[in-house]
């Protein structure tokens, strides 16, 4: 029998509960994964606690790697003993095995871990179109990086680092701020101690930065408008401190600010295209420029120690369950 962590109802990390499900043979156009890592992202909190709505009752979690099992009708691409991730399609993720639409599937390639994987799947892709589709960066630029010792963050630290960005990122403690350096972060702003506007201007030489990517939403909002250069860029990707309310009225007087709260599925798609994205992260990874593994590991059935990790802000960089 097969397991899945089932939610009844939203709320708390005790709503997390591993249940036997049955899995069937795939059909059409589907493919049967058991996973060997399932990726933990705070999007799961929000649809835990109901702030993104979900069918109830339902499964959780966006992306996994394993390797495919069987393939139903119509499937030509995907085949049997192949490793894949994904990072589209159905909640669901949090099982040890599940069928999946074959066309959101991912091939790994030879050389990169599929423990590798699992921290690239979201995080990896995420990078890969915050700083190359949503605000291309060039190299040159200086940006600021909101959390930059977490799953997406200590990623972007070396993708900035291998495009030639200086990259300006905050973090919550000092410890988090030495990982962060490691990763290739070039200045380091600890938030509970440090004003964030005010280093980014004592940086810049009271420019600012082009581009802010603010994943953590309300408690950032300010800090982040108050970093940009007139007509700069607030990339507002994540909201873990709670939704981003804005008068478009601050917009203009804070200097005709741009602000974009991107989402994977419109960047990811279709198919050729996230194919594409998924090669250029795994390249950056074969070629030595990004190194990721998950800091984190916990069994399927703790998924709710996982989360309560997670929310604490007691996790630096990917955190995975192990089916």
């Amino acid at each position: 029998m097969s397991h899945a962590i089932r939610i009844q109802e939203t709320g708390g990390p005790e709503v997390l509960r591993l249940v036997p499900v049955e899995v069937g043979e795939p059909g059409p156009g589907e493919a049967r994964v058991r996973h060997t890592y399932v990726a933990v992202n705070f999007i799961d909190v929000y649809f835990r606690t109901g702030r993104y709505p979900m069918p109830l009752p339902g499964g959780l979690g966006s992306d996994a790697v394993g390797v495919v099992e069987a393939v139903g009708p119509g499937v030509t691409d995907i085949r049997p003993g192949d490793r894949v991730g994904y990072l589209l399609g159905p909640q669901g993720a949090y099982s040890d095995v599940r069928v999946m639409p074959a066309d959101v599937l991912i091939p790994i390639p030879d050389g990169v871990r599929d423990s590798t994987a699992a921290t690239l799947m979201m995080k990896g892709m995420t990078a890969q179109y915050l700083f190359r589709q949503v605000y291309p960066l060039q190299g040159g630029e200086t940006i600021l990086y909101h959390a930059a010792a977490g799953g997406v963050g200590l990623i972007a630290c070396q993708l900035a680092r291998a495009l030639g960005v200086t990259m300006i990122g905050t973090v919550s403690t000092d410890e988090k701020a030495e990982v962060a350096r490691a990763n290739g972060c070039a200045h380091v702003i600890v938030t509970s101690r440090e004003d964030i506007a005010a280093r980014v201007r004592e940086i810049t030489d009271g420019k600012g930065v082009p581009v802010v990517y603010d994943s953590v939403g309300k408690d950032t909002l300010m800090a982040s408008l108050d970093s940009l250069q007139p007509r700069g860029v607030l990339v507002s990707n994540g909201t873990s401190s709670g939704p981003v309310v804005v008068d478009t009225t601050l917009l203009a007087m804070k200097g005709s600010i741009w602000l974009t709260r991107p989402a994977m599925i419109h960047y990811a798609t279709p198919r050729a295209h996230m194919l594409d994205m998924a090669r250029e992260v795994f390249g950056w990874v074969l070629a030595g420029q990004i190194e990721s593994e998950p800091s984190q590991s916990f069994a399927l059935a703790d998924a709710a120690e996982a989360h309560r990790a997670l929310e604490s802000r007691r996790t630096v960089g990917a955190t995975v369950l192990r089916p």
